[in-house]
């Protein structure tokens, strides 16, 4: 078993509205592994960036962490100074975006905004930062990399931006790799091209890379490992290929439904019904029983325990806790 590097335990952040108090993370728990891709997924509004921006202490205000504890490499990031929490951004704990264009600087060249990245956070002179830029742009594949280090980001492509984003978050050599939402703004050969990338990176590199999506595809070819986050809570957590094998939660099976299939030209999509409910409202049991078909009266009662269905498989759903499915019948007005 690959060595822990991140644990999150019982992590809640709340935003500050003049509507009322927005519960964005409800008591996530995960962890990640030393060299394993971990996939973050869900539907849009589900707390998910708010999770990653979390581990970087970078949850935008009037957001805060109102409890929980996050630990990187055995340190309690929540209990670090901001200075030593800059220090570890960027060299340890780095992130790219869904939109490499509003991330990248346009009045920079790329070959200068890497060797900042370098030279801020490693003691070298700047022939030397120049020498590692021009390694980094072609471990990510670019081409003639030379050139691309004089270029602006405008002149590239979005899939070469992408490139360049993820060249400027490893510059530091760093150990975790935040990846949200990586591939969207890309088209289809390119995204493949992009996790190809990432694969490789955690191959070569040892890399740990969270990767954040809403795209169960994404998850199925590239994580070693998945939570499925629903308003802030996690519903399903464990090995990919065991949770693609056999899905127990009812959430996770409507996601995996709703992915158009080959033959499956003039058949209407299947989709959850229903819609991710506002942050605003604090459901008092399961918060996927107003969408689910399963709902019984127990899941009204208080929120479903995570609990153990196979060796590394956890489902929060009172399907799967001893005794409840039985003491309690069908809701004749679930969805």
């Amino acid at each position: 078993m690959n060595e822990l590097l991140v644990s999150i335990e019982n992590l809640h952040v709340r935003f500050r509205t003049y509507a009322g108090q927005v519960h964005a993370v409800n008591g996530v728990s995960l962890d990640i592994r030393r060299g394993e891709i971990f996939g973050l997924v869900g539907e849009t509004g589900c707390g998910k960036s708010v999770t990653g921006l979390s581990l970087l202490r970078l949850v935008p205000p009037p957001g805060e962490i109102a409890t929980g504890r996050i630990t990187f490499d055995g340190q309690d990031l929540l209990s670090l100074s901001e200075q030593e929490m800059r220090d570890l951004r960027g060299a340890r704990i780095s992130m790219i975006f869904q939109d490499p264009a509003a991330s990248l600087n346009p009045v920079f060249s790329v070959g200068e905004q890497i060797e900042l990245v370098i030279r801020q956070h490693q003691p070298v002179t700047q022939r030397v930062a120049r020498q590692r830029t021009l390694e980094m742009l072609e471990a990510v594949g670019l081409p003639d990399p030379p050139q691309i280090l004089s270029a602006y980001p405008h002149e590239l492509s979005g899939g070469m931006q992408q490139r360049v984003m993820i060249a400027l978050a490893l510059a530091s050599n760093a150990s975790l790799l935040i990846a949200d939402e990586p591939t969207t703004a890309l088209d289809v050969t390119i995204q493949a091209q992009i996790l190809t990338l990432l694969t490789q990176l955690k191959e070569s590199r040892g890399l740990s890379i969270l990767l954040i999506t809403h795209n169960l595809g994404v998850v199925a070819e590239t994580c070693d490992r998945v939570a499925v986050l629903y308003v802030g809570h996690v519903v399903e957590r464990g090995r990919t290929r065991d949770i693609f094998k056999e899905m127990k939660h009812p959430y996770t099976q409507g996601l995996l439904a709703a992915i158009p299939r080959p033959g499956s030209h003039g058949q209407p999509l299947q989709a959850v019904s229903g819609s991710v409910p506002s942050g605003l409202v604090v459901f008092p049991g399961c918060p996927f029983e107003p969408r689910c078909s399963y709902a019984m009266e127990v899941c009204r009662q208080g929120p479903p325990p995570l609990v153990r269905v196979g060796e590394e498989h956890y489902v929060a759903c009172y399907q799967f806790v001893e005794g409840a499915s039985k003491s309690w019948s069908h809701c004749p007005e679930a969805i």
